[in-house]
C-alpha cells in the first residue's frame, strides 16, 4: 500500500480507503490482513489476475492508437508471417521501392499463419482457405511443398554411400492446423516415413531453413518462401513427390484500412509479383 500511494502521489489513508471502499462494493476481503505481510485472498487473485488481464489488452489498444495516430498518410501496413516476410516479401521491396519511391511499406511479423487485422494493420497475407471476412480477400498464389536439402549434404551422403533415410528430417513445431507437417506430407503422399524417428526441432520456419541450408537435414520447402533458395540452387529437391497443399495463400484488404486507395497499390504489386515468381508455379 505504501508502494501505491507513493506511484499514485496520495496519502497512505487514501490508498486503504479506497481499498476498503472497494471490498465492501465487492462484498468480500481482497487482503487477509491475519498475515505479516499480508496476502491476497481468493477474491484477491481473481480480481488481480482480471486487472493484470484487462491492463495489458489496454496497453495493447493504445499502442494500437499510437500507431493509427503516428503512421504518415503514405505508409502501409503488412502484417505476415516471419518466413514469408524474409524469404518472400523482403528480398522484393527494393523492387517495389524503385517503382513507388513515395510509399512507405511497414512489416509486422506474427507467429501464426493466420495474422488477424490489428489496428493500423492495411494489408495481412493469409495462408488457409481464404474465408475471412474482416477485409477483401484476393488470392495470391497456391503452395506447393517437397522435401529439400543442400547440395552439400547430398554429395556428402552420396560420398558416403549412405542412403536417404539416414539423414535427420527438420521440423517445425508450429502450432496451426494449415501447417504441413512431416506426418502430413507422408500421409498425402504414400511416403514412408524414414527416419522420421531422427530429427532436429524448431519453433518457426526461418530456423529451419538456416538449419537445411547449412546442410544439416531435410526439411519440407515450400514455394513461397524457399522457391528463390531453389531457384539459386542453395537448396535442390530430395527427389520425392510434390505437394500440393489444400491451402493456399491471400492477400486481405482490411475493412478498417485508412489509405486503402494506397494500401491496393501495394496489393496489386503482390500480385503481379506472384505471377511471375516461382512461388507461384505449378511444377
Amino acid at each position: 500500500m505504501k508502494r501505491a500511494a507513493a506511484e499514485l502521489n496520495v496519502s497512505l489513508s487514501a490508498v486503504s480507503q479506497s481499498l476498503r471502499q472497494l471490498e465492501d462494493h465487492i462484498g468480500s476481503p481482497l487482503f487477509d490482513r491475519s498475515t505479516r505481510p499480508a496476502g491476497l485472498t481468493d477474491a484477491g487473485r481473481i480480481l488481480l489476475k482480471a486487472v493484470t488481464e484487462n491492463r495489458a489488452r489496454l496497453t495493447e489498444a493504445l499502442n494500437d492508437i499510437g500507431d493509427l495516430s503516428n503512421a504518415p498518410e503514405n505508409s502501409v501496413t503488412i502484417a505476415c508471417t516471419v518466413g514469408f516476410a524474409t524469404y518472400w516479401l523482403m528480398p522484393r521491396l527494393e523492387a517495389f521501392y524503385l517503382d513507388h519511391p513515395d510509399i512507405v511499406v511497414n512489416v509486422q511479423t506474427t507467429a501464426q499463419e493466420v495474422p488477424q487485422m490489428s489496428a493500423g494493420t492495411d494489408i495481412a497475407m493469409r495462408f488457409g482457405d481464404g474465408r475471412w471476412r474482416d477485409g477483401e480477400v484476393e488470392h495470391l498464389f497456391d503452395e506447393f511443398i517437397e522435401p529439400v536439402w543442400s547440395p552439400a549434404l547430398a554429395n556428402r551422403l552420396e560420398s558416403a554411400g549412405d542412403t536417404l533415410a539416414s539423414a535427420y528430417l527438420i521440423h517445425v513445431e508450429f502450432p496451426d492446423p494449415n501447417w504441413v507437417t512431416w506426418p502430413e506430407y507422408f500421409d498425402q503422399t504414400g511416403q514412408k516415413p524414414a527416419g522420421s524417428a531422427r530429427g532436429l526441432r524448431f519453433s518457426n520456419y526461418v530456423q529451419a531453413a538456416q538449419a537445411a541450408l547449412s546442410g544439416h537435414g531435410i526439411m519440407l520447402g515450400w514455394r513461397s518462401t524457399n522457391g528463390d533458395h531453389m531457384e539459386k540452387g542453395l537448396l535442390i529437391p530430395v527427389g520425392l513427390p510434390v505437394m500440393h497443399s489444400k491451402s493456399s495463400f491471400y492477400v486481405t484488404l482490411s475493412q478498417q484500412s485508412r489509405r486503402p486507395d494506397t494500401a491496393r497499390i501495394v496489393i496489386e504489386w503482390m500480385k503481379a509479383k506472384a505471377e511471375t515468381s516461382s512461388a507461384g508455379q505449378t511444377p
